[in-house]
């Protein structure tokens, strides 16, 4: 009798010691007696918004110093606009410190997305996004490919004051091109790169009677030449080995 005794009197000393402890981890007491009172931003930010970053963690901080959780705070900063990452941890005695890393826009991605400079596409909803920023489309598992020919066909065109405003791969393989122009270029499925490289070494002798704007299509997809249409043309025949400049269309052997 003596032993239960004894033994009920550790278990219940055991409790007294170990609820008050439980009780401030769990955030049921202390969140006054050990307040975070700080929030503490390591870095700047550029997009993400200073105020919904202290909005999604004051629910956590509340908890106080020892009840925070410190992964549920970082996954609602994560959960965040332009939030690529986030690390946040406690600083004795209340400071809860987070270090956020921002996506970098690279591209836009279809109809809703961003492509990030780290290769990482994001949903745009809720982001007011950048101006000037090229669209892509395509298989997310291909976007490395779209963006290699996207700046290989940048340098190809730079020299003749062109840029690349969008680049899309099709389901079946094909590729598609718009420069600044707003030229759409048909580059099909096979020798992207190296049909893109022939048009732009031409596109000097192209353009050298016509004015770059008035150029509204080209279509690459041939092994001896590429068929021209001009905005006010119809569409251009399929060139020829021989072909001589049409005042509607032009078709253009290499």
């Amino acid at each position: 009798m003596n032993a239960m005794l004894r033994l009920a009197a550790w278990v219940l000393a055991l409790l007294l010691v170990a609820l008050p402890v439980v009780a401030v981890i769990q955030g049921w007491a202390g969140s006054e007696r050990w307040p975070l009172r700080t929030l503490r931003v390591v870095g700047s930010l550029e997009r993400v918004d200073d105020a919904a970053l202290r909005r999604a963690l004051v629910p956590h901080a509340q908890r106080g110093f020892f009840a925070v959780r410190l992964d549920d705070a970082q996954a609602a900063v994560v959960a965040l606009p332009w939030v690529e990452s986030a690390e946040v941890r406690k600083q004795w005695p209340d400071v809860l410190v987070v270090q956020v890393n921002e996506h970098r826009p690279f591209a836009l991605w279809g109809e809703d997305r961003i492509l990030s400079e780290r290769g990482r596409i994001f949903p745009a909803k809720g982001i007011a996004v950048p101006k000037g920023l090229p669209r892509f489309d395509g298989p997310e598992t291909r976007s490395t490919e779209i963006v290699a020919l996207y700046n290989h066909a940048r340098a190809q065109f730079a020299t003749l004051g062109l840029d690349v405003r969008a680049v899309r791969l099709d389901p079946r393989g094909s590729w598609s091109m718009e420069l600044s122009s707003g030229a759409q270029l048909l580059i099909g499925r096979d020798d992207a790169r190296l049909r893109v490289e022939r048009f732009a070494r031409l596109l000097p002798q192209v353009l050298a009677q016509r004015n770059a704007a008035a150029l509204a299509r080209a279509d690459l997809r041939y092994t001896n030449g590429f068929a021209l249409a001009w905005r006010d043309a119809a569409p251009a025949a399929a060139p020829t080995a021989n072909a001589t400049p049409l005042p509607r269309s032009t078709a253009v052997p290499t």
